[in-house]
């Protein structure tokens, strides 16, 4: 069990800003010299730790210990706490995110910087055979010491908000494994099926001790475009058989693959799979390479012998081992930090612009000119951006 040092943690990331009781309004002398990263950091950290109340601040607690226990249900009900939509909670999900990459951070410096998990992120379309695939390698991981987390984005229906959440019950062995901890989570209509969430989801089961990260998305599409800022491989599993295979799966996605994985290699799919392994092998000579340290493999496996898995983790491993030594690695999750945070502007700025007065008392005007054909969306839109900045 790891030892818990709470008051450093909450005072870590508290004085990692510059003292803010001085003047720092805008423009002030303070201000001008104030280093670009603080922008009084420690006083919003401190305003917020301020309004907690005693039931809010001894539930964070009990959450962080918990994290740092290894305790599936306390990682369970942070993950719920960072996909609520309450104000409130939100707040509290993100003071709770604070407290474990100060805890992360400082256990990577222990290591001399390397990442604490792996990140691998698996995409492929529908009957691919994902689900059994995770169920397979995630039970071999466990057996060699690791403790595996796998975040499946399940669907949701745009209509009703609805979502299937079945990946859960197709593995049955890996959810009843100790050293595993299974997250389906609706996409919330998400574009391409990966949560808003989903990077926070993440960085909590890193704080509980998971060293294997997997991020199971739906479909091929922008989903894969999605969860490949966040991982650190990203691997395609395509059936054998399904028609044309190169035609059906769009090129960027080919391009993003750090492998490629023909799945249901067995059986009379044996021959088939080796026709899809040779096309893809062939594709991929043709596209621009990502690493200069890696070369995308194209493998084979059958989740249902077994066959397979074991050289694909090799194969994981010698691209991790590669992507530390070179440092690509780190690079690619600092990339991917800046990513994150322009993605949830990105959120946040068109929520906020939703909600304004003005843009909600302009739009169901606009928006029936434009269904009637009578104003163009360019015009409307200039239109809702001029109310929304005109009363700010």
């Amino acid at each position: 069990m790891r030892t818990l040092n709470l008051a450093w943690t909450w005072r870590s990331y508290l004085t990692a800003a510059v003292n803010c009781g001085r003047d720092y309004s805008p423009w002030s002398a303070a201000w001008t010299a104030l280093p670009r990263r603080a922008y009084c950091v420690e006083a919003t950290l401190r305003q917020q730790m301020e309004d907690l109340t005693e039931r809010e601040r001894r539930g964070l607690d009990r959450l962080y210990q918990g994290l740092l226990q290894g305790q599936r249900a306390c990682l369970a009900e942070s993950i719920t706490l960072v996909e609520t939509q309450h104000p409130r909670k939100k707040v509290l999900a993100q003071m709770l995110l604070q407290r474990v990459l100060a805890y992360r951070k400082q256990q990577e410096e222990l290591k001399g910087g390397k990442p604490l998990a792996f990140r691998v992120g698996l995409s492929g379309p529908p009957g691919a055979g994902k689900s059994s695939f995770i169920e397979v390698f995630g039970k071999m991981l466990t057996g060699r010491g690791h403790r595996v987390s796998v975040l499946a984005v399940d669907p949701s229906s745009c209509t009703s908000g609805g979502s299937l959440m079945g990946d859960k019950t197709r593995m049955t062995e890996l959810s009843r494994d100790m050293n595993a901890f299974i997250r389906p989570s609706p996409s919330s209509g998400t574009l391409g099926g990966v949560t808003r969430t989903t990077n926070e989801a993440i960085v909590l089961c890193e704080g509980a001790g998971y060293d294997i990260v997997l991020v199971e998305t739906v479909g091929v599409g922008q989903s894969e475009f999605a969860v490949a800022d966040m991982v650190d491989m990203f691997v395609l599993l395509i059936p054998p058989a399904g028609g044309d295979e190169l035609q059906g799966i769009k090129r960027g996605i080919i391009e993003m693959a750090d492998a490629v994985v023909v799945t249901k290699a067995d059986g009379e799919l044996l021959v088939p799979a080796r026709r899809v392994q040779a096309e893809y092998t062939s594709a991929l000579k043709l596209l621009r390479k990502r690493s200069s340290v890696w070369n995308p493999k194209v493998m084979q496996l059958s989740s249902r012998t077994g066959d397979g898995v074991s050289r694909l983790w090799e194969a994981m491993r010698a691209f991790r081992e590669g992507g530390l030594a070179s440092s690509q690695l780190q690079a690619r999750r600092r990339q991917q930090q800046t990513v994150w945070m322009w993605s949830l502007i990105r959120d946040s700025a068109l929520h906020l612009f939703q909600e304004h007065p003005a843009v909600r008392a302009a739009l169901p005007q606009l928006q029936r000119s434009v269904s009637a054909g009578d104003l163009t969306p360019g015009l409307a839109a200039d239109l809702l951006l001029k109310a929304f900045t005109s009363s700010q």
